[in-house]
Parts: structure tokens; sequence; C-alpha cells
């Protein structure tokens, strides 16, 4: 049986793409511990890397001057918690679930990332005041940035959506947020954890 001769130049080629399809945006030879050097030796987490350097940079030249020292000081404690995934039983599984938060996170806050729709919910008893969600559905992850204004808390938290029986639930540090048709339940904080239920303002929506 004869087989075709394949030209050196394609084999050279096809060898050179796929040493740089496994590339992060980092120096591999100067990998720092076990999960950079995991990263290197993973296409998917590589492709990961290079995703998050392209919207940190944007980040880098789109932040009022001011908050460059924030994001930088983020970043470099998001570094350490990627990093920190060495303790996990899946440690690939835990980089994955970092660099798909954080690069949603930068995409929302470059303002890369398209809004789904947005919604007003009033909530009930009055004190809890109203919650605005705007949701991102085309994020690495899909998210939704929620406003909570009551008399005594301004305060606005990124959520991502997860796993629910029925409806869509949204999760983020010391927040839930669970919305079906026009009824949401909303669990906001660490000090008052009491559920409270919000119905949707009909005249606020943005798409829902």
């Amino acid at each position: 049986m004869q087989y075709s001769r394949i030209p050196l130049t394609v084999c050279l080629l096809g060898f050179i793409s796929a040493s740089q399809a496994a590339e992060p945006s980092f120096d591999c030879s100067k990998a720092n511990g076990s999960i950079e050097e995991l990263i290197c030796q993973n296409d998917e987490l590589a492709a990961l890397d290079r995703k998050l350097a392209k919207y940190f940079k944007l980040a880098t030249e789109s932040y009022p001057a001011e908050e460059l020292k924030t994001l930088k000081a983020g970043q470099r404690g998001w570094i350490k918690g990627r990093n920190d995934c060495w303790k996990s039983d899946d440690k690939s599984q835990c980089a994955h679930s970092h660099y798909q938060h954080r690069i949603t996170e930068l995409q929302i806050t470059t303002g890369s990332a398209v809004i789904t729709h947005s919604a007003v919910f009033i909530c009930t008893p009055e004190k809890h005041g109203s919650i605005t969600a705007v949701f991102y559905n085309e994020t690495e992850l899909p998210a939704a940035v929620v406003t909570r204004l009551s008399d005594d808390i301004d305060e606005q938290k990124l959520l991502f959506l997860t796993r629910s029986a029925s409806g869509a639930k949204y999760l983020g540090q010391n927040v839930e947020f669970w919305s079906k048709g026009s009824e949401a339940i909303v669990t906001w904080g660490v000090i008052d954890t009491t559920e409270f239920k919000c119905k949707l303002d009909a005249g606020n929506t943005g798409g829902i």
C-alpha cells in the first residue's frame, strides 16, 4: 500500500499551530507552581488564560485612573485564588471555574458584554426596597448584576446563574436571587438573611 507524501512544510505548520494553541498568556518556562504548570499542559485552560489576559488588558485601558490600583490588586488576589486550586481534588475544574468567573466579571465591567434584558422588582415589606436586575446571557457564564436600593442599603452584586428545579436562580457573595415569572425571592447579606419577596414592576422592564 502506498501513502501520499505530506509536504514537510505542512507538517511543520501543523506542529507550530498545535504548539501555539497550548500557550497561555504567560511564559511557561517561568511557570510558578503546579497550577501554572497545569495551565501550560491543558489547551482549554491555556485558551481561557489568553481570553482573560485580553479582557484584563481592556480593563487597564478603559478603567478610570483612580480605579486601576484596585483592579490590579483584585487581579493579584484572583491569581492567588486560582493558584490555590492545587488544594482541590479536581485541580483542572477548579482553575476552569476561576477563569470563567473572572472573565465574566471583566466582560461586564469593561462594557464588553451585551445586556440580554433588565427588570425592576418592588419588594415587600417596604423596608426591603427595590431590586434592579440586569441580565447577561452571552458572557463566559450567564450572570446578573443586581442592585438593591432601600432606606439603608444601596449595594450592587454580581451573581452567577446556577441550577434550579424551576425558574432562574443566581448566586453571589452573600446574595441569592431566584425569579420565576413576575416574582422573585431574595436573600441578601450576612446580618439579616431573612428571605423577602419582590414583584416585577411591569413599567420598568427591558425585554424580560
